[in-house]
């Protein structure tokens, strides 16, 4: 670890590292976790706006569907953030991408910020799609230029930022929440607005810092402004390793030019990688997770958590939260990317289980509200020290420069979709279903935990090109996608 640290201090990379965190993930996690705490406060608007027009309260039903639009529209704009990266990455290039977004998240604070007066909550509405595509054009962005800036030896540690500063933002949102900072009715609509001073941090310090070495080289063929970046990040030195690596890419990709999303999703040669991706992804955001940072609130009141005390459990949360994301940092170039997500999953799964059997028997005792407390703790310990943080590195791991921007495409589509189903499914299935609905993401963690242990091998340590090979070695039942293709080519 202190190789890596005197690695990322020798240069400027620690400090873009950190700019591109607060404009990029940070934001994403803020957005996730910030609408927890003002949840009721904003119920009462929809309720007293309603009023204001109709001069009638409005049902019950009709403020729960405005609800669950304000919190799935984010998911929306992310779903769009996401689909038009590609585009606006190659035509803008990562630095300025970057810069961009942090001007819309800007446009979505002052958007929010005068709702309230406005008496609109389609505002909110039209504020929420415009933070979530800052959020789905950001993340993938975000990733896209810590993969492109690290070297292979410290590239998980760089690439396992992204998740650390996810959890930061979370823990930022929960704090902002609480009463005595912001997280009272007269400013529920400040509090939403808070990642966008951060924004402009980065809209300042950006312009002064490299664009990524990789994207100079491979996309722009510029060796020299390559070298320079490379220089400028990590220190004097010659690079020749980092370079003759990205010269191996280049070639693979002049034998294989940049695919668009549906070219990849017809290429057999990397099924293995999209349907591992797909996977991790699919069981990521229905693990529960998403919906234990989304409706905290609503989860800990179901759990029996008395209503004055579920914004100190909720910040508690976002400790272990960032804790357990920095230690992952810690780990993953130590054990490798395999057991943490194996393991991380199989203790996700149990956790849900307990919970389930823990709510039943909520009425049987006061503190057993706080053992269900205590297990979703342990549960977001395990997802952040294993799934969450190794998924950053791997998306950076197993597509090559020229399936690398159309797999985050498809990623960020997946990711933002089922973000969005959850938003609007969730408050409705929680009614529904009461404490089983957490069955549901038990057999996810279960399908995960299962697929990663005999499928997914291990990246640490080895090039894109040796990984792409481990991929393409995959059997299930003796049979390979690269030997069907080639069966196929004969006939």
């Amino acid at each position: 670890m202190e190789t890596v640290l005197r690695q990322l201090t020798r240069g400027n990379a620690l400090f873009l590292i950190i700019i591109l965190g607060i404009g990029g993930s940070f934001q994403s996690g803020y957005h996730i976790t910030g609408l927890s705490s003002p949840s009721p406060y904003i119920k009462r608007f929809i309720n007293s706006s309603w009023y204001d027009r109709y001069e009638e309260p409005p049902p019950e039903a009709t403020v729960t569907i405005i609800w669950s639009l304000i919190v799935s529209m984010y998911a929306v704009g992310g779903l769009f953030g996401a689909v038009s990266v590609k585009f606006i990455s190659d035509m803008l290039g990562r630095k300025r991408v970057m810069i961009c977004n942090s001007f819309i998240a800007i446009v979505a604070a002052g958007i929010m910020l005068t709702s309230k007066g406005a008496k609109s909550y389609e505002m909110i509405i039209v504020a929420r799609i415009l933070h979530g595509y800052t959020a789905g054009l950001g993340v993938s962005a975000h990733l896209m230029y810590l993969g492109e800036i690290s070297p292979r030896k410290i590239r998980g540690v760089v690439t396992l930022t992204s998740a650390t500063f996810t959890s930061l933002g979370k823990l930022s949102g929960q704090f902002f929440g609480l009463s005595e900072i912001l997280g009272r009715e007269e400013l529920w609509n400040v509090v939403l607005c808070v990642p966008a001073c951060f924004s402009l941090v980065q809209i300042i310090a950006l312009p002064f810092l490299p664009e990524a070495p990789r994207y100079l080289f491979i996309e722009k063929g510029d060796v020299k402004a390559c070298h320079k970046a490379l220089q400028s990040l990590w220190g004097q030195g010659d690079f020749k390793q980092e370079m003759d690596e990205m010269l191996a890419e280049q070639a693979a990709i002049e034998a294989a030019p940049p695919t668009t999303s549906l070219q990849l999703l017809r290429d057999r040669t990397v099924r293995w990688q999209l349907l591992s991706m797909s996977l991790i992804y699919c069981c990521n955001q229905l693990s529960g997770m998403s919906a234990i940072s989304t409706f905290s609130f609503d989860i800990f009141l179901k759990t029996g958590i008395p209503r004055d005390k579920i914004r100190y459990v909720t910040l508690g949360l976002g400790v272990s939260e960032i804790l357990t994301s920095i230690s992952c940092g810690l780990l993953i170039e130590a054990t490798g990317r395999r057991p943490l997500f194996w393991g991380g999953y199989g203790v996700m799964s149990a956790c849900w289980v307990l919970v389930t059997v823990t709510l039943n028997l909520k009425d049987s005792s006061y503190w057993v509200p706080y053992i269900a407390a205590g297990l979703i703790i342990v549960f977001i310990i395990f997802f952040c020290g294993g799934p969450a943080g190794a998924t950053a590195t791997l998306n950076s791991e197993i597509f090559i420069q020229s399936n690398r921007m159309a797999s985050l495409v498809l990623m960020g589509i997946q990711r933002w979709s089922l973000f969005a189903v959850l938003g609007l499914v969730f408050p409705f299935l929680i009614n529904a279903l009461d404490s089983y609905c957490f069955v549901i993401f038990a057999c996810v963690c279960l399908l995960g935990s299962l697929y990663t242990f005999f499928i997914l091998p291990e990246t640490k340590g080895k090039t894109l090109l040796e990984i792409a090979e481990e991929f393409k070695a995959i059997t299930v039942c003796g049979k390979s996608f690269i030997e069907e293709q080639r069966l196929e080519t004969k006939l």
